[in-house]
């Protein structure tokens, strides 16, 4: 054999090696990927339609007939708490439509977050809707944990993280390189066979999509409790001072500590960033009554020994406390348009007013706002704005749209298609699996593997980077490198099934 033959045929067998290397990876990734690629498309379309799933199931008392002028928010608020007086109100959430009720988030006495739907026009108290039974809720708590807490959480950040890898090897699987990739570049091969069109479809969906997946896989794993909360959102929080007075002394609550079960509802790059405190008016303590009312952010109050009380029961106590008007009065001078309102939690709590994108408030990241009151006093305490995001943290807002498809309804069915288009891409690679594998032998077809030194060291570079970018994706890979060795190559029967 001449000097360029032999070359020749080495740097055949060296692609070759190279292709099978890439393929047995993908082939891996692709087992424990695919199902939490099923997942989160279906409950993200799921969570996309929140509204008019809602709309639908509780049309009744959602829905109202606009009038010419609305009772004051404090008096929708009086009718909350006499309709339930034995539940706190955390939240106000307005409608923004003129035909859809408005609604106040209260905790009952069980724990339990409800909706409580009021006419805005009349103040009538229209019904109840258990925050944790919204199709929203749901989808939502699988999309981020599973419904299993942080084990779900790590689970889903694994399988995102490996994501990356299965998107990477599968890149190079679909870019051309000889005449047998080019026949199927870019084409769908409907005469060749059941395997092949199911292939040129995974393939090419699965490349041309390739930029949104990477975007969708990023900015997912941004919200994940390992590699979004370690590695960057604690680099891209707000600063921990305030804007307006001084620092608390106490430890306070986070911004996460607002929000609803799984629901988002304060912005990304605020989660970890301490809650300002009000100050309590130094004035004469009168004595009360057990059981005597006092409109304290418009809440009552019970008494002052805070020992004897639960947590709700302490929600926004303090003498002489401004109602919920004079905030909104406030913030609307301040240029908020549509935005919620947290009320303040004990003697030291603060109103919240916020419009963000996190939490679908808002079409806009740059109009992305915070502000919290002195609940005594109505003085600003902390300000948030775009402004004063760091270059992350506007990333992050403007990723949080696109990613729940908020920034307009072009946004949002393009997510759909995306959706459907990465169940499909999921579903075709399954199906060309199915096909490939020997029937009734008990074996997973994992595509073979041709040992060559320098390949396995393309192929190690590439791991250890994804492994060091994605900390649990490493940490999987080196379990499944572990296992390879210690067991599934020593094992006969299982070496069996891995052929």
């Amino acid at each position: 054999m001449s000097r360029m033959s032999a070359a020749s045929h080495e740097s055949v067998e060296r692609g070759k090696s190279l292709y099978f290397l890439t393929w047995r990876w993908h082939f891996y990734a692709g087992l424990f990927v695919v199902p939490f690629i099923l997942i989160l498309a279906v409950t993200g379309i799921v969570m996309m339609f929140d509204g008019e799933i809602e709309q639908a199931r509780y049309s009744d008392i959602l829905q109202v007939t606009p009038q010419h002028h609305q009772v004051a928010v404090s008096q929708q608020l009086a009718a909350v708490q006499s309709a339930y007086p034995h539940g706190i109100v955390t939240e106000f959430i307005p409608a923004q439509a003129v035909d859809v009720a408005n609604k106040f988030s209260v905790r009952m006495a069980d724990g339990s977050d409800r909706f409580i739907t009021v006419n805005p026009y009349s103040g009538e108290v229209l019904g109840s809707i258990d925050r944790t039974q919204s199709w929203y809720q749901l989808a939502n708590g699988i999309h981020a944990t599973l419904l299993i807490g942080d084990a779900g959480d790590y689970l889903l950040e694994i399988a995102a993280s490996l994501g990356i890898l299965l998107l990477v090897t599968g890149l190079y699987l679909w870019w051309p390189r000889d005449n047998a990739s080019r026949s199927g570049f870019l084409k769908i091969r409907f005469g060749s066979g059941s395997r092949i069109v199911m292939r040129d479809m995974h393939a090419n969906l699965g490349g041309v999509l390739s930029i949104v997946l990477l975007f969708f896989l990023i900015s997912g794993l941004s919200w994940t409790g390992f590699w979004g909360k370690t590695f960057v959102q604690t680099w891209n929080s707000f600063p921990t001072y305030y804007t307006y007075g001084e620092k608390p002394q106490s430890k306070p609550m986070t911004h996460a500590s607002l929000n609803h079960g799984t629901e988002k509802e304060l912005p990304w790059n605020l989660e970890l960033t301490p809650m300002p405190e009000s100050t309590h008016p130094v004035m004469e303590e009168q004595p009360m009554a057990a059981g005597a009312p006092s409109m304290a952010g418009g809440q009552p109050e019970e008494a002052h020994d805070h020992s004897k009380m639960g947590m709700g029961e302490v929600h926004a106590m303090g003498h002489g406390a401004l109602n919920i008007d004079t905030i909104m009065a406030k913030a609307k001078q301040m240029g908020f348009g549509y935005y919620r309102v947290f009320f303040p939690t004990g003697a030291t709590g603060v109103y919240t007013v916020t419009a963000n994108t996190m939490a679908g408030d808002i079409h806009d990241p740059r109009d992305d706002q915070t502000m919290h009151f002195d609940q005594y006093s109505g003085e600003v305490l902390m300000g948030v704005t775009w402004q004063d995001y760091t270059l992350f943290a506007k990333a992050m807002a403007a990723g949080v749209s696109l990613h729940q498809g908020d920034l307009s309804p072009l946004n949002k069915w393009l997510n759909v298609v995306f959706c459907l288009s990465f169940i499909l891409i999921a579903v075709t690679g399954g199906v060309m699996w199915w096909i490939r594998r020997p029937a009734g032998k008990g074996k997973l077809s994992v595509p073979p593997r041709f040992e060559q030194a320098g390949i396995w060291k393309v192929g190690l570079v590439t791991l250890i980077l994804i492994g060091v970018a994605f900390p649990l994706a490493g940490l999987s890979i080196i379990s499944v490198l572990l296992l390879d060795w210690l067991l599934f190559s020593r094992v006969a029967r299982l070496r069996y099934m891995l052929s």
